[in-house]
């Protein structure tokens, strides 16, 4: 690894000087991964619309730790839906189509994420997996399985705070969707984007009365496959375990 490093130290300036696709003119890719055609969509609530608890943002931060165990309470829906919102809603996309401004800091507003939901216990929901459509604001149910729990913790290197959670939140990154402006340095502007998200998985679970666990150690191919992206165009970056703590 640390040659690896030296060889990316050496080679940067060069490596930078070939530029992005921005500046070369090339059309900006996809705000959001193509849904399967034979998905079922689930129109979810406006966020405004939800009655949400009031935690004081100040005591909401004070409060934030990583929790791992969980009660048999499942996870409300509405619950669902404004973290879902929390962490990649979108609150408007300029007239240029280019970006999206969403309720997470994202470097040239490139939001190189999608989200994939492994639901094992919620309230309204099959047990299966699930994809968030943030332009849409909907849910794709990708499918059902009933021990999508079980697989998920496999997945997580047999993370039983994985395997008996009601939900997961796994993020995907689309590189390109950030190499497109960026070039070599985009890699690192996902790494940081990515901890902004969990961020606010952490505030609005604590906020919400629930908790989380940020899981960074998993198989990188098994959970790829969990998800059913390729690896190279598409691949899982993080995961976050969600439930009723006890």
């Amino acid at each position: 690894m640390k040659d690896r490093r030296n060889w990316l130290k050496a080679n940067w300036d060069e490596l930078e000087a070939q530029g992005s696709d921005q500046q070369r003119r090339v059309a900006y890719p996809p705000l959001e991964q193509p849904c399967p055609a034979d998905a079922e969509l689930i129109d979810l609530p406006p966020v405004n619309e939800l009655e949400l608890g009031t935690m004081p943002l100040a005591e909401t931060i004070a409060k934030r730790e990583s929790r791992r165990k969980w009660s048999e309470e499942p996870v409300g829906f509405s619950d669902l839906v404004w973290l879902l919102w929390a962490t990649q809603g979108i609150r408007s996309v300029p007239a240029s189509g280019a970006a999206t401004l969403r309720t997470v800091p994202s470097g040239g507003a490139r939001h190189a994420f999608e989200t994939y939901l492994a639901a094992q216990h919620v309230d309204g929901l099959e047990p299966g997996l699930y994809r968030y459509l943030a332009l849409s604001h909907q849910l794709a149910r990708l499918r059902l399985q009933a021990d999508i729990g079980e697989q998920t913790g496999q997945a997580m290197r047999n993370q039983r705070t994985v395997s008996r959670a009601p939900l997961t939140f796994v993020w995907s990154t689309v590189p390109y969707r950030a190499e497109w402006r960026y070039g070599v340095a985009a890699h690192k502007m996902i790494a940081i984007d990515a901890g902004h998200v969990c961020q606010n998985l952490y505030l609005g679970c604590e906020a919400l009365g629930l908790g989380c666990c940020a899981i960074g150690a998993y198989d990188q191919k098994l959970v790829d496959q969990l998800i059913g992206v390729d690896g190279e165009d598409e691949l899982a970056i993080y995961a976050c375990a969600v439930g009723r703590p006890v």
